[in-house]
């Protein structure tokens, strides 16, 4: 059976620019059973309600500015999957989570920037699903347990985000080894919360976690990870790492 998985996918530039993590993505992807689907919650698609990606052919979305030119020449031509897109609607819905399908949604960066580094081939029918980020990490943990028996099913289901997300306080200078103790401090907790399987204060982190609000602003970056431990079990850091001083590019496995 395949794991549910936490991605922290940095700046757009990790496409071009993998450092460390793009090894590590593509070790877990060698490291799994080949998925027949991937049903990604990125950050980037925020909403009021869950919608699904319905087209066949989605296209890739460059949804920044300002970055090299090469950057909006990567495509993700990987296929859709409207048909699977229906009965994931359906299944949640049954749920008592009400979701419709989009046919016109491309895949934005939080989910072709880390599926590249992963399946560069771009032959496994993607799937997103939106985050509606205004309810919050119970929301995401039920969303990730309504979903969980897909992984049944040969569905990977990943979200991508990231551990620490202050774009305000990051230092574009600053190399691998230099971390703001105020994110690392973010982190360890965490991963010590996870580990502890301690869901009451993993909800709760806004008050709890040191420096919450200095290292999410806004949530929408973390939420997918409450996608992902819903949708899984037991917690297994792959991969700790930052970037800019002070974006966490963890990954994590729940199995």
């Amino acid at each position: 059976m395949l794991p549910s998985l936490f991605i922290s996918h940095g700046s757009p530039m990790l496409a071009l620019e993998p450092g460390e993590s793009g090894p590590a993505l593509r070790a877990l992807a060698d490291a799994l059973p080949r998925p027949d689907a991937i049903l990604v919650v990125s950050a980037h698609w925020e909403s009021d309600r869950l919608l699904l990606t319905g087209s066949a052919h989605p296209e890739t979305w460059h949804d920044f500015h300002g970055f090299p030119a090469p950057l909006y020449a990567v495509q993700y031509p990987a296929p859709g999957a409207p048909e699977r897109a229906r009965n994931i609607a359906r299944l949640l819905t049954d749920a008592g989570l009400p979701a419709d399908v989009d046919p016109h949604r491309p895949f934005d960066h939080g989910a072709w920037v880390p599926l590249s580094l992963m399946y560069p081939a771009a032959d496994i029918p993607v799937l997103q699903l939106s985050l509606p980020s205004r309810l919050g990490p119970t929301y995401q943990t039920r969303v990730g347990r309504a979903l969980a028996d897909l992984r049944r099913q040969g569905i990977l289901l990943i979200g991508s985000g990231s551990i620490t997300h202050n774009l305000g306080e990051l230092d574009w200078r600053a190399g691998p080894e230099v971390v703001a103790p105020w994110a690392k401090a973010f982190r360890d907790w965490m991963v010590d919360r996870l580990e502890a399987d301690d869901e009451a204060a993993l909800h709760d982190y806004r008050r709890q976690a040191p420096d919450a609000i200095r290292n999410h602003p806004r949530d929408e970056h973390l939420l997918p990870l409450y996608f992902a431990r819903g949708a899984g079990e037991r917690f297994q850091s792959v991969h700790q790492g930052f970037t800019l001083g002070a974006l966490g590019m963890d990954i994590y496995r729940f199995d």
